[in-house]
């Protein structure tokens, strides 16, 4: 058989073979992108005087939503929580599914943003099944960067909620929906079964794809951009 051909039909073979992607852990990545990209608009993001303070951070990256009259949403994400040191936990895969009632005309989809302004707000997120508007209220955040734009009341339950669609970054209305942890996604990441809530307490330790992650999430709600350690010097 010529050389070509045989190179042609090993190249079809192990491609038939070939992993499939790991969605789980590209949602991570994509919800590094997201939080990027929403931070990185000059004066449009979420205040970082709230990152800061922020006890919890759930990222759903293309929130899918349709519907005429009664809306319905479902989506897939991540769930970090600030631990007793400063840092973020590792990530928690979750869904979150339901809808609400409005003139929700078309479909679409939607970066969505939750911060988990207390510590109570967390432990009420990570439990199964959550219904967020019933179980836990959320409102809309506020937007920019300065001081002056975080001055808006955090609600009793600590949960300020913000959406992206077609490149508009505003706070959100999500009260309605339910949120849980994905536990097979979370199984798939950390190679074994695990609750979310020794996820997000750090006693299950993130994994290396967490760290574009983790990375981004420490540069917006570090206490003080001094504190980042300088760059390392070169030597000739």
């Amino acid at each position: 058989m010529h050389k070509n051909s045989l190179l042609i039909i090993s190249m079809t073979v192990a491609g038939l073979f070939a992993a499939p992607k790991n969605e789980p852990v590209e949602r991570i990545a994509e919800a590094a992108r997201v939080f990027t990209e929403i931070q990185s608009v000059p004066d449009k993001g979420m205040p970082e005087t709230l990152l800061k303070r922020a006890n919890g951070i759930i990222i759903v990256p293309g929130l899918k939503r349709a519907g005429f009259v009664i809306g319905g949403q479902y989506g897939k994400g991540v769930f970090v929580a600030r631990l007793p040191n400063g840092e973020w936990s590792a990530p928690s895969t979750v869904r979150i599914e339901g809808g609400s009632f409005g003139l929700q005309i078309g479909a679409g989809e939607t970066d969505l943003v939750m911060l988990a302004m207390n510590e109570d707000a967390v432990k009420q997120l990570e439990k199964t099944g959550v219904k967020i508007g019933g179980d836990v209220m959320a409102a809309a955040g506020p937007i920019g960067r300065q001081l002056e734009a975080a001055t808006t009341p955090i609600p009793a339950s600590g949960l300020l909620a913000y959406s992206r669609a077609r490149g508009v970054f505003a706070g959100a209305t999500i009260n309605g929906s339910t949120l849980r942890s994905d536990d097979s996604d979370n199984a798939i990441i950390y190679g074994r079964k695990v609750d979310q809530s020794d996820i997000l307490s750090g006693k299950v330790k993130p994994t290396p794809a967490a760290e574009p992650l983790l990375s981004v999430l420490r540069k917006y709600s570090r206490e003080n951009p001094s504190d980042e350690p300088p760059p390392k010097k070169t030597t000739k």
